[in-house]
């Protein structure tokens, strides 16, 4: 299906697609205008819930690529039709707190999770002092909201680890993975490693990759032998590794989940050739990849299964208090590193349509405040067709038929590409809203919530 703006040209663009000589797939359409104004309209001015959706490494280029190529130029995305939108700064500050304007994504989360800038690599701990600060995440649970984290990468990466563990180094991923994090060892009076504080902090949803960080041994305290999914299961989460067992689960009851959905990063939805030197034949995407479990949930299932257990899980407590759900699409920025353009813009479609989930229960819920950000900028840009960028490129076929070309040129075409330091898109629709409008900062973002929810 074609979007609005482009429908009756369909019959010239199907011509223009075949002549390019390669085989074209059926790409969704993933909005058709704006998706979150009239429930705004009637917002209260105290949120019950809030979603949090962050597309990593999402910025402006990355948007304007996913709506190009899946719904056209006069298209428009799902995130495109929040009702407030503002842009925000992301730096990051060294040791004595200057900024350092180039971030990433362990010092951007931990600016929106705790409301302190702090250093790259550094997870929602103070850049000076090393020392745990709290989180909104931590705050909610605190004052008795469901919480829950999702993501695309493994729950143990540095976006999901900034609003459940405090460590000097997001590389402190598992116990076996402490060598850089000796101050946070639990000898050391430390909290040990972000698997164990993810479970220690207790998110009553908890869904992403990561399994082979959650099945390494504990090799200190009381714990000592076991591994962190023991761990988890004895703190009454219930483990499911695949769609089957998480609906399964869902249909069971309320208690705490911690669905493992891959070793590692979950696998992409789409697959593509990489950019090169010297750019590629024009290309059309594969929506399909075979690299990808048939049983892996995608980030949409995640999300509107995460807000149905944060829902059941109030109405046990019967506490009438809300949830805070944090949801990361991931490897945009994984597959922005790769210089691989289908499956970062498969990613960012992936995480669209999760965008809509959440508007979806907005609607029915107009006292829920949906923002949807990013922690950093990234490198891929669309550059003329004639252009010939120094460093890697490909040519891809959009929806409409159309050629368009991405470069990846701002590190050495050997090396993972870069992060950039500019602002990023902000967009909210529900209570406190109006607060993301303008230029505002990273750190601000956790007083919008804060503030919405009363934490304190």
């Amino acid at each position: 299906m074609f979007p609005r703006a482009t429908r009756g040209r369909r019959a010239a663009l199907t011509t223009a697609v075949a002549a390019t000589a390669v085989a074209a797939v059926v790409v969704p359409v993933l909005a058709q205008g704006p998706a979150g104004s009239e429930a705004a309209a009637a917002s209260p001015s105290r949120a019950k819930n809030v979603i949090l959706l962050i597309g990593d490494g999402m910025g402006d280029s990355e948007i304007t690529l996913a709506r190009n190529y899946t719904v056209g130029a006069a298209g428009r995305l799902n995130m495109d039709g929040l009702a407030a939108t503002g842009a925000y700064t992301t730096y990051a500050v060294d040791e004595k707190k200057r900024p350092v304007y180039v971030t990433d994504s362990a010092a951007s989360g931990s600016g929106w999770a705790t409301g302190r800038k702090t250093l790259n690599g550094r997870i929602s701990k103070t850049p000076d002092t090393d020392r745990p600060v709290p989180t909104m995440l931590e705050l909610a649970k605190r004052q008795g909201l469901a919480t829950g984290n999702i993501t695309t990468a493994e729950l143990t990466d540095a976006t999901p680890a900034v609003q459940d563990a405090h460590v000097a180094n997001r590389d402190c991923q598992g116990p076996a993975d402490m060598k850089t994090c000796p101050a946070d060892l639990l000898s050391a009076g430390g909290r040990g490693s972000i698997a164990e504080q993810t479970v220690a902090t207790g998110a009553d949803v908890l869904m992403g990759g990561g399994k082979a960080r959650f099945d390494q041994t504990i090799a200190e305290g009381r714990d000592k032998g076991k591994t962190v999914t023991q761990q988890a299961r004895e703190a009454g989460y219930r483990v499911v590794t695949d769609r089957d067992a998480l609906a399964a689960a869902a249909k069971k009851g309320s208690g705490p989940l911690l669905g493992l959905f891959a070793d590692g990063n979950v696998p992409v939805e789409w697959t593509g050739k990489k950019a090169a030197l010297g750019g590629t034949d024009p290309q059309r995407c594969t929506t399909s990849n075979p690299g990808r479990p048939a049983g892996t949930p995608s980030l949409a299932e995640q999300t509107s299964t995460a807000i149905d257990l944060l829902t059941a899980r109030q109405r046990a407590k019967h506490s009438g208090k809300g949830f805070f759900l944090q949801v990361e699409g991931a490897s945009i920025d994984k597959q922005d590193h790769a210089a691989d353009p289908c499956g970062q813009i498969g990613e960012t479609a992936a995480f669209d349509r999760a965008v809509r989930t959440a508007l979806d229960y907005q609607r029915r819920h107009p006292d829920t405040l949906v923002v949807t950000t990013a922690d950093h900028a990234h490198a891929s840009q669309i550059v003329p067709l004639d252009a010939a960028p120094a460093g890697l490129s490909s040519t891809l076929v959009t929806n409409e038929g159309q050629q368009m070309k991405v470069s990846y040129s701002n590190n050495d075409p050997a090396k993972s590409q870069e992060h950039t330091g500019t602002q990023l898109r902000i967009g909210a629709t529900g209570p406190n809203a109006e607060r993301v409008t303008g230029i505002t900062d990273q750190t601000d973002l956790f007083t919008t919530v804060t503030q919405a929810l009363r934490l304190r």
